[in-house]
């Protein structure tokens, strides 16, 4: 199965390059020997990421600050400046563009993407976020001097948010487009006064004028289109249809024609502008056809504007199409990148580009302050004084910035092969998963599994550690255990009686994104750019369960999936809060007497609504294919008082757990079921291995029992065995890549039903005590996952377990090198059919 699995990968592989590279070097060995030699030095040197993924970042790099997300030149190409827009540090940077080396950082209370130079570069202006301003710096000496703002309105909560912005110095307007009021306001640059606002329809990404200065262009990122705006009449004249969310927009020297970026449907439209039409559609993924997941989001053309480079984010590659005839453009190869690129910008010989994570994620240096008592919502104009916050996940994913020569054919044909070798995803996964002959979860989409009934359920944020850690069949560290056996006997139980899964990743950092990993195999570009900056505490809402449609993946959820291929499915507190659906496609189909995410509420009742419907629906042979349950309680409510204390929340959620697998396995379907069971995001915790490794479980008539598996799987691979089971087609390319969870099942049924353990502590119990953890968790802002900040309360759980001066250990970041070209790191496979 494994040379099997090699030859089609390689196969692809050359039949992408012959589709892409474009480029004739018969009978020249030399060329072909260095492009064997480029591959097999860099290929020495790749890092494999924790959600299978893996990077050969080329050229040289600066280090940044958290998130970089835009890029720019001036104009005389003298400087370079960045503004960074992570969770923990936000900054802009000004580089010389020439020794390439920073010569200021200013750091800020709230920045976001926008970012311009005046013609005559002695300002740079910069968007405040969240703050709803305009940042104005004077380049003095080399130095960002901060002078007086643009404001746009009052901070937030006023909802506003500037994103892009552009400028016209001959007329000393400033043009800013907005996300949260879907706006564009027109300032005076002298007066530093906002002058005109129109209204947009949807929010925008950023804007951009034409060459000769009379049109601005407006990209849509909530409404798939760009809009172009008469900038004397300061009418709306044109409205061309994009396809979802777009973002970069790029305009060649002559005006003719006006590239976007696709940020959610692995495209860039090339717009005829005196046409107000899109004349072709790039697409920008390895593979024709892909699902959604290669994320384009910056684009630059060479100086003579025949190359045009393209950003995937998540595709980890900048995408190098040859332009020269418009309409007629080719494909050229890849460069890869660091870790999900967000802008491109070419000076020269040179390409510069923005990786908003980094290179890696990265150990933390200096471990949680046990001190700390600031909240997120709290953060002051310079957060580095928040020392303590320096450590949480979102804020580890330090930004570079690559230069790159612009690769020669040869190198490029070296470069595109290292973007597949790195890229997991493949036609061939696609089509046909790994597996093996006779087991119940199928290989191919659309062949039979004995497995009817899927039962999904969500948690909310532990690390394996935690939980787990205790277990000797495992690679546990049992000084991380916060809830070992005692206090969640059903836990134990499902990974001893069935399968105990020690190195299961999540695809998330926080539930932001979980919630959109979980059901949908992928977090757009959206979710990406902005749950960083409510987490940071800097204003935001939480928009990431189905609440806002910019948030949607291309193609929906996983009901939406089910809902086109046929497949019954119902919610139980899922993506549907408040005794109401949160998307269109649960309308009617979700159980309206189980509660949605509401910490106040205990799971162990939640899942006896469960049991009374499923019953009802077992007597009318109802039972939907596919169930999504939510049982949040893990996450806790920390040290509040008069909320269950860290162990009854615990309990309470693994007593649900024991009694929904035992409800079922004794009922008449339990032979043709299965129960996968995961955290949405591992919240930030312990864990000796990395921070995104977690529990998960698996339970049905057709599990092993007794087996522990030690394959390494992730979020997208549980629902690509989801999807197996269902007959559906993979969401995007992360589950189409992912390795199913063939292993942990039997080619025949075991009959034999769990029994619930009752639980190992008092569910019940409340805090009472008055300390500083409690006076911190009374701050908490706990009506949705993760609207706080998950260090602090993943600090706060550990002291209230372990003791109000013990010290919670530093969350671990894993870095998977590939030591070597050859080395056999593909997985085993089973036996091929």
């Amino acid at each position: 199965m494994a040379s099997f699995s090699l030859f089609f990968r390689g196969f692809w592989i050359l039949f992408a390059l012959s589709l892409t590279l474009g480029c004739q070097r018969k009978g020249n060995t030399a060329q072909q020997a260095e492009e064997i030699d480029i591959f097999k030095e860099l290929s020495a040197k790749r890092v494999n990421l924790p959600n299978g993924w893996a990077l050969t970042p080329v050229g040289n790099s600066l280090d940044l600050d958290d998130l970089p997300l835009n890029l720019v030149v001036s104009p005389s190409k003298k400087y370079l400046a960045v503004t960074n827009n992570g969770q923990s540090t936000q900054s802009i940077t000004l580089i010389d563009a020439r020794t390439e080396k920073v010569l200021d950082t200013a750091r800020v209370g709230k920045a976001y993407l926008g970012l311009a130079f005046s013609e005559d570069e002695n300002r740079l202006y910069a968007s405040g976020g969240n703050d709803n301003k305009i940042l104005v710096y004077t380049l003095a000496d080399n130095q960002l001097v901060p002078d007086e703002p643009i404001v746009l309105g009052k901070p937030w909560p006023v909802k506003i948010s500037p994103t892009g912005l552009c400028v016209d110095d001959a007329k000393d307007r400033l043009y800013v487009v907005t996300k949260e009021d879907s706006a564009l306001y027109i300032c005076d640059t002298k007066t530093r006064q906002p002058i005109s606002r129109i209204n947009l329809g949807a929010a925008a990404y950023t804007c951009l004028l034409s060459r000769d200065k009379s049109e601005l262009f407006v990209s849509l990122w909530g409404g798939s289109s760009v809009v172009v705006l008469d900038v004397n009449t300061r009418k709306i004249t044109a409205k061309i249809s994009t396809n979802k969310n777009p973002n970069d927009l790029l305009s060649t020297r002559d005006g003719k024609y006006l590239f976007v970026a696709n940020g959610n449907d692995n495209t860039v439209a090339l717009i005829d502008v005196a046409k107000r039409q899109v004349i072709e559609t790039l697409t920008t993924s390895l593979f024709p056809n892909a699902p959604v997941g290669t994320t384009p989001n910056g684009l630059a053309l060479s100086d003579d504007e025949n190359t045009l480079y393209i950003a995937n984010a998540d595709n980890n590659c900048l995408a190098v199409f040859d332009v020269t005839s418009k309409g007629h453009s080719r494909s050229s190869g890849f460069i890869p990148t660091g870790w999900y690129p967000t802008a491109v910008k070419v000076m020269g010989s040179k390409l510069f580009v923005t990786n908003g994570k980094g290179f890696s994620s990265k150990a933390n240096p200096k471990g949680p302050n046990p001190v700390l008592s600031r909240m997120p919502q709290q953060v002051g104009p310079n957060p580095q004084a928040n020392t303590g916050r320096q450590q949480y996940i979102g804020g580890l994913f330090k930004g570079t910035l690559s230069i790159v020569d612009i690769p020669e054919p040869h190198a490029l044909a070296a470069y595109s092969r290292l973007v597949y070798a790195n890229t997991p995803y493949t036609k061939t996964k696609e089509l046909q998963a790994e597996g093996e002959a006779g087991n119940p979860i199928p290989r191919r989409v659309g062949d039979k599994s004995p497995i009817k009934y899927v039962f999904y359920i969500i948690k909310e944020n532990r690390t394996y550690d935690q939980i787990l850690g205790d277990m000797k069949e495992g690679n546990g560290d049992s000084s991380l255990c916060l809830f070992p056996q005692k206090f969640t006997p059903n836990h134990h139980a499902l990974a001893k009686e069935f399968v105990l899964l020690d190195n299961f990743y999540v695809d998330a950092e926080v539930s932001a994104d979980g919630h959109n990993w979980s059901s949908a195999a992928y977090a757009n570009d959206y979710v990406e750019k902005n749950w960083v900056t409510s987490y940071g505490g800097r204003g935001g809402t939480y928009d990431y369960e189905g609440q806002k449609e910019i948030a949607h993946p291309r193609d929906g959820f996983i009901w939406d999936h089910c809902l086109r291929a046929g497949v019954s499915f119902r919610s139980y507190g899922w993506f549907a809060d408040d005794e109401k659906a949160n998307i269109k496609t649960l309308q009617g189909k979700f159980c309206p007497e189980f509660k949605g995410f509401d910490l106040g509420y205990m799971d162990s009742k939640r899942e006896e609504a469960w049991e009374k419907e499923f019953d009802q629906l077992v007597a009318t042979k109802k039972v939907p294919q596919l169930s999504t349950i939510r049982f949040g309680n893990d996450h806790t409510s920390g040290a509040a008082i008069g909320k269950p204390t860290p162990y009854a929340a615990v309990g309470d959620n693994d007593l649900a757990i024991g009694r929904f697998v035992e409800h079922l396995s004794q009922s008449p379907i339990w032979n043709e079921s299965v129960v996968f069971i995961l955290e949405d995001d591992a919240q930030n915790g312990p864990d000796h291995v990395d921070a995104h490794r977690s529990i998960a479980f698996v339970a049905g008539g057709f599990v092993k029992r007794g087996f522990v598996d030690h394959t390494m799987y992730s979020t997208s691979g549980m629902l690509r065995t989801m999807e197996l089971i269902l007959g559906l087609k993979p969401m995007s390319q992360y589950d189409a890549a992912a390795t199913p969870m063939w292993r942990c099942f039997d080619k025949k049924a075991n009959a034999t039903p769990f029994k619930a353990r009752e639980a190992g502590t008092d569910i019940t119990q409340k805090n009472v005590a008055v300390n500083k953890n409690s006076r911190r968790s009374m701050q908490f802002d706990l009506t949705k996952p993760d609207a706080i900040d998950d260090l602090i309360f993943s600090e706060i759980v550990w002291q209230t377990v372990r003791g109000e001066k013990s010290v919670m250990p530093a969350p671990r970041r894993g870095a998977f090198v590939r030591l070597g070209l050859g080395d056999d790191d593909e997985e085993e496979e089973g036996d091929d059919d």
